[in-house]
């Protein structure tokens, strides 16, 4: 009987077990404690909670703004992750490293500066209300804070797929005479596809749930619309009678809406790649 070789790195057991722990003190602990503290309500007041004018609509802002958001994303993302690996040219490492931008500034500051920009003394603000838009305080200026925040996971899903993709696919589709457009539609984008849906449930769940880029430049204001499902939170847990059961109940919503989006866009990326494998 052959002697089973020792490995170095540590064994499938304490690896499990650490993966294991740290997801649950991480992750199902803390979403655990949302169950717990939203079952304290009896269902006639959650619901009650849930069904408020002022929550609906900021379930709808939120979802709404950042569906707008993700899509700006997808197109955006798409044509900048082919731009940093098809081409090259002067400063693409520094445009390659300012992706990373948004995961490392702090939200709270991108929220500030996107306001003082766009609102009618900042620089891109004077110039939009010359056409009388108003970005600073309305939804458009949620969808732009929400832009900057999620562009990174399109990009950043796009590019190792991009970059796997052989050039000899276009030239094949251009030598048997299909257009550049036909061979982007036929060809590439079904190849690219899977990674797209993969940055765009990741930007919109991102989108969903921020709080700091988008608490300064939507305004907050119910009558105008503008207030977003983590402001509700916030306020919930900020007043003076502190509400953690009402807190947790709209995040527990929100939570099952997140999974929702996730689990149909990874439905909807497996069967694409199952389509592609074909």
């Amino acid at each position: 009987m052959k002697k089973k070789e020792r490995s170095v790195l540590p064994g499938f057991g304490m690896t499990m077990g650490i993966t294991v722990a740290m997801l649950s003190l991480i992750v199902l602990i803390p979403l655990a404690s949302i169950l717990a503290y939203s079952f304290k309500m009896k269902g006639s007041e959650f619901v009650e909670l849930i069904t408020r004018p002022n929550v609906v609509q900021a379930f709808a802002t939120s979802i709404g703004c950042a569906f707008v958001a993700a899509l700006v994303n997808s197109v955006f993302g798409l044509l900048l992750a082919w731009v940093l690996v098809r081409y090259n040219f002067p400063g693409k490492r520094l445009i390659d490293g300012m992706i990373e931008l948004p995961f490392a500034l702090p939200t709270a500051v991108a929220g500030i500066t996107l306001t003082k920009m766009y609102s009618d003394q900042g620089a891109f603000g004077k110039f939009l209300e010359g056409f009388g838009i108003q970005v600073s305080y309305t939804k458009l200026g949620i969808i732009i804070a929400l832009i900057f925040v999620g562009i990174p996971f399109v990009v950043r899903a796009l590019q190792p797929v991009l970059e796997k993709l052989p050039p000899s696919l276009e030239e094949a589709g251009t030598m048997l005479g299909a257009s550049r457009f036909y061979t982007f539609r036929r060809v590439i984008l079904p190849e690219l596809m899977p990674a797209l849906l993969t940055g765009f449930g990741l930007a919109l769940a991102r989108g969903i749930g921020e709080y700091g880029s988008v608490i300064y430049i939507s305004g907050n204001s119910e009558k105008q619309g503008t207030q977003v499902v983590s402001y509700i939170i916030m306020q919930k847990l900020n007043s003076g009678r502190v509400d953690y059961e009402g807190a947790a109940a709209i995040a527990l919503v929100l939570l099952i809406i997140s999974f929702v989006l996730l689990f149909v866009i990874n439905m909807i990326q497996i069967m694409a790649s199952k389509r592609t494998k074909q």
